[in-house]
């Protein structure tokens, strides 16, 4: 259970929620909404332990598993099995068990004979923590997020992004927490996992606490939701299901947008009256009270919300270049004994559209890293055509200095950019006056997405490696990002699991990984989008 206690949330100067109360108790199911930048990953992180408020309290009782936006954690050397079972502390049991059954391997009698004891304790200490089931159990649910036998047996650094993120996933809700708190669990997962993730949340008996843009999984699961209104720091509690929210809240805008109406329609008349009586000396007291009565109409109503404001993104005409602008031959790649993919042709024309499609772990984010100059192949070679100017957008955000402030990570893009052009850039995407000096490590995976999206405007470049786009995204601010991929007169390669981005773009061809057979695209390929 979690009880927060007036809390008041902050990113640098900005507050963002003022004198908040809530509490979540066992069967809670809440959808944490609100648009990017509002707070909701800030406010989740102090729920989770991992932030302070500003001033309040949190008191938390009974376990808590938290997933927040980024894979990245966990030793990259523990293979990913170990790392779903460290959750319950059984990772050093098995770990152990592992050593014992070499040293009853040895032709050693004695080194034998201290091996079979070991094993036993180890066992009987495996057994009493669940033993065989619970491992079967930890299996299952990560078979179920698309992770099989075969890459929970791989050390973390080997495994891709989406793939670390699903680890993760399965950690948590093997954790047997009594709180869930998940931050975008859907992202980089395929339609059959999201299908069962919902399931399996929907038949959760503990809290949870959900942030997503999956409106399929926020109307299967939840039970009430918190609406974070960026524009009066406050949060709304709807003790409701995600469909009925929707009908009220529309409900609740109606009636505040006509009690406005009202009370400024009286205002206007009490304000009229009250300027023909006040030079009349005999009237002037009476015309003060007909101010102050108008005055006292206005402050009483609830704030109207005002629209939601949006990034607005444009690509710039792209810089000139040849023909063939980026060209890749007998790429392979392999992590260890593991390998990836092998003999990857790939040939980027100017202004053409590729889609990169293939399982988690067939190489796709690999592949986007080695055209950009991030990782170098094994096998093979990226040639830089004429006038190539790359411009490369990745899931994790890794291109961004968390370091350093959202403007500086801008002008480092852009280094002859003018502060004034910087700024004017930021302001339209959302980052105006003391945010533009905020650490980019603070920012939510909204504010990133847009910071990085921004980094790319400023950049001219004229191909683009997208690496999943739209993920942490608001519906509108989607939006935005699908009309700017339609207008981009560069060339594009995309991965993604959003068949609307797919959509958007307009692919010509398909390069199916790991085997990098390259075809024409058909319709018959958008089948496999959100299944890849």
């Amino acid at each position: 259970m979690i009880t927060a206690h007036q809390l008041e949330v902050r990113a640098g100067a900005q507050i963002l929620l003022e004198d908040a109360s809530f509490r979540i108790g066992p069967g809670d199911k809440v959808g944490l909404v609100g648009r990017n930048g509002a707070g909701k990953t800030t406010l989740t992180r102090i729920l989770a332990d991992e932030g302070q408020p500003a001033s309040g309290s949190v008191v938390r009782t009974g376990p808590i598993g938290y997933l927040p936006q980024d894979p990245r954690a966990g030793d990259p050397e523990i293979i990913a099995r170990d790392r779903i079972l460290s959750v319950r502390g059984l990772d050093v049991v098995v770990a152990s068990m592992r050593k014992a059954e070499k040293q009853m391997a040895s032709s050693d009698l004695d080194e034998h004979e201290r091996g079979m004891r070991r094993y036993a304790r180890l066992e009987a200490e495996f057994l009493a923590a669940g033993g065989y089931a619970v491992e079967s159990e930890a299996a299952s649910i990560a078979a179920s997020l698309g992770l099989p036998d075969r890459v929970l047996s791989q050390p973390l650094k080997t495994l891709s992004g989406g793939q670390r993120r699903r680890v993760e996933l399965a950690r948590i809700l093997f954790s047997d927490a009594e709180t869930l708190l998940l931050d975008e669990p859907t992202n980089h997962l395929d339609a059959d996992s999201i299908v069962w993730l919902r399931d399996f949340l929907r038949a959760y008996k503990g809290g949870l606490v959900v942030i997503s843009h999956d409106v399929a999984l926020l109307d299967k699961t939840v039970n009430r939701v918190f609406h974070l209104d960026a524009n009066r720091a406050t949060i709304d509690v709807y003790n409701i299901g995600w469909t009925a929210y929707l009908a009220q809240r529309e409900t609740d805008e109606r009636r505040r947008h006509r009690e406005r109406a009202n009370a400024e329609k009286k205002a206007a008349a009490l304000k009229a009256q009250a300027d023909r009586m006040r030079y009349k000396a005999t009237k002037a007291t009476a015309a003060q009270n007909m101010d102050r009565r108008a005055q006292r109409l206005l402050s009483g109503l609830e704030e109207q919300r005002r629209s939601d404001k949006v990034a607005k993104l444009r690509f710039p005409d792209p810089a000139p270049c040849g023909k063939t602008p980026l060209t890749a031959s007998g790429l392979s790649k392999s992590y260890g004994s593991l390998e990836i993919f092998t003999d990857v042709d790939l040939a980027i024309d100017r202004g053409s559209r590729v889609v990169i499609l293939g399982l988690n772990g067939a190489g796709k984010t690999t592949l986007l890293r080695l055209l950009a100059g991030i990782e170098t192949a094994d096998t093979g070679a990226v040639e830089p055509g004429h006038g190539l100017r790359l411009g490369y957008y990745a899931q994790e955000h890794e291109t961004l200095d968390t370091s350093r402030t959202v403007l500086e990570n801008l002008r480092s893009t852009a280094p002859d950019l003018p502060e004034l052009e910087a700024r004017r850039v930021l302001g339209s995407f959302l980052f105006s006056g003391d945010a533009v000096d905020k650490p980019a490590g603070v920012l939510s995976g909204g504010e990133k997405t847009r910071l990085a999206l921004a980094s790319l405007v400023v950049s001219s470049a004229n191909v683009l490696l997208l690496d999943e786009p739209t993920n942490n995204l608001d519906p509108a601010s989607r939006e935005e990002v699908l009309a700017a991929l339609r207008s981009f007169a560069g060339a594009i390669v995309l991965v993604t699991h959003d068949e609307g981005a797919v959509e958007a773009l307009g692919p010509e061809r398909v390069v199916l990984l790991p085997d990098g057979v390259e075809d024409l695209w058909n319709p018959d390929y958008a089948e496999l989008v959100s299944l890849a």
